[in-house]
Parts: C-alpha cells; structure tokens; sequence
C-alpha cells in the first residue's frame, strides 16, 4: 500500500494532469484558463515547424546513438569479458565517464569541438590535416551526429558492464559443445552468443533509447540554453515551451514525447526477439 500511494501521487496523479492541461491554453500562472480541445494536438500534428525539427533530430541522435553505442559496447565486452588484471583495470576506464557530470562531460567536449582553438583541430593541423578542419557543432548538417558521438563516448562504458554480466551468465559448456561440433568463432557468436545474450541487448537498446530522448543537460551545455534549431531535441523544445509559459502546449508535447518513447521501445523489442531467434 505504501508504494502504492507513492505511485499514484508521483505519477499517475501527474500524468491525469498533464492530460487535463494539454487539453486547455493555461499559461502556468493565471486562475483561469480555457479548455482548447485536441487544438494543442493539431497544432503539433500539422502547424508546428519547430517541434516538427526537434523530432527528426531526435530520431537521428536516437538512431546513430542505438546501433554505435550498442555495436561499441558489445565489441567492448566480448574483448574484456575474461577477468583479468588488464581487463579490469580497462573496465573502469571504459566505465569512468559515466561517472562524470553531464554537464562536465559537455563542457570538455565543447572545448573539443571549438572551431578555433580545439583538440580537434589543433590535432587535426599537427598532423598536418588542416584541410579536415571543421565548425563541429556549427554546421547544422552534422551538429546532431557530433552530439550523438558525445553520448556514445559518455554511456557506452555503462552499457558494456550490462554486456559483460550477459555474456558471463552463458554456461561455457555450450562454447565447448560448439566447438567440438566444428563451429569457428563467427559461428559461436552467431548461434551461441547473440541469442543467448538477446535480454542483455534488449536492456541495452531500450535504455540507450530513453537515454537519446531524455538527453537535456548534455545538450543545453553543448548548444547554449536554448539550443540552436540543429540541436534542438524534444526534450529542449518541451523545455522551452514551458519557460514560453505555454503549459498546456507543453503538456501536449509532453504527453506525445512520452507516447513516441514507449512506442519505439516496444518496437524494438519486437526486432531484437525476432533477431535473435
């Protein structure tokens, strides 16, 4: 019962909240406010740009951060999986900027990409590959793919410690049966290693998706508050509508934020169980 109640006031009482205010034009602040309907949602569906752009570069981070930082962990843990001296000191290195601030992780990465004085281009020119130079974060074009490579290097340590419990629950007598049947290393990994560590991946690739959408302070300390239209995501966009005081706009925004979240999850976990069979 105590749980419970926890649950209905932190969350189911919010969530009826925010539809009954989605479907008003209250500004956060007045006494009085007027029920729109599903206007907020026309709105959003037909008329909005802005949101329109948030999400396609939603779906972009979430795309490239999915398939890199879920291929880049694997690769990490099939490496490190044995417990060795030298893995273990590699896994928390690996492991350590997760550690770290999201906004101190966006700052150092800022530094980076700085188009003037940066490691990337101060490298780049060392190496005498100035040509190769770049504004990074100021080229629309590719702004979300360098934030995309942010998140990855920020989270793929995290994600390789679920790898590595996944891979050292699978019996080693299944490794042996298929090696002694002939099986070479890409056959043991195919039939051996990828299904069984199919729940591992579905833990990883659904919590890399949240993670792409929920992505906020990273985000505001790479682009400025508020970010520019190409690093503009969802979340900055809800963000600013509320500072806008547009509550019951934002409410709406909010609530198909979170439908497109949970419906994306439970798509991918119908792909990665038909993969994996």
């Amino acid at each position: 019962m105590p749980a419970l109640a926890l649950y209905l006031f932190f969350f189911a009482y919010p969530t009826v909240q925010a539809v009954q205010y989605a479907l008003t034009d209250w500004d956060g602040y007045s006494a009085a406010y007027r029920s729109v309907g599903l206007d907020n949602f026309r709105q959003l569906a037909t008329g909005d740009d802005v949101f329109r752009n948030a999400a396609e570069n939603n779906l972009k981070l979430m795309v490239v951060v999915v398939l890199a930082q879920t291929a880049l962990a694997l690769l990490l843990a099939l490496y490190l999986v044995r417990t060795t001296r030298a893995s273990t000191v590699l896994r928390a290195l690996f492991f350590l900027p997760t550690v770290l601030s999201s906004v101190a992780v966006a700052f150092v990465w800022r530094f980076v990409y700085d188009p003037d004085g940066g490691l990337l281009n101060s490298g780049l020119r060392a190496v005498g590959l100035g040509n190769l130079q770049s504004v990074y974060l100021g080229n629309p074009d590719t702004a979300v793919y360098w934030l995309a490579l942010t998140q990855v290097w920020f989270h793929a340590g995290q994600m390789m410690v679920v790898f590595i419990a996944g891979l050292q629950a699978i019996p080693r007598e299944l490794y042996e049966a298929a090696e002694l049947d002939g099986a070479g290393r890409l056959a043991r990994f195919r039939y051996v290693t990828w299904p069984l560590v199919a729940p591992a991946t579905g833990i990883v690739v659904a919590y890399t998706t949240v993670q792409s959408f929920k992505a906020f302070d990273l985000v505001l300390g790479l682009g400025g508050n508020p970010p520019g239209p190409a690093l503009d995501l969802l979340s900055t966009r809800v963000y600013t509508t509320f500072s806008n005081n547009q509550f019951g706009y934002a409410a709406a925004q909010s609530l198909l934020f979170m439908a497109l979240i949970a419906l994306l999850t439970w798509v991918q976990r119908r792909a990665i169980r038909r993969a994996t069979r």
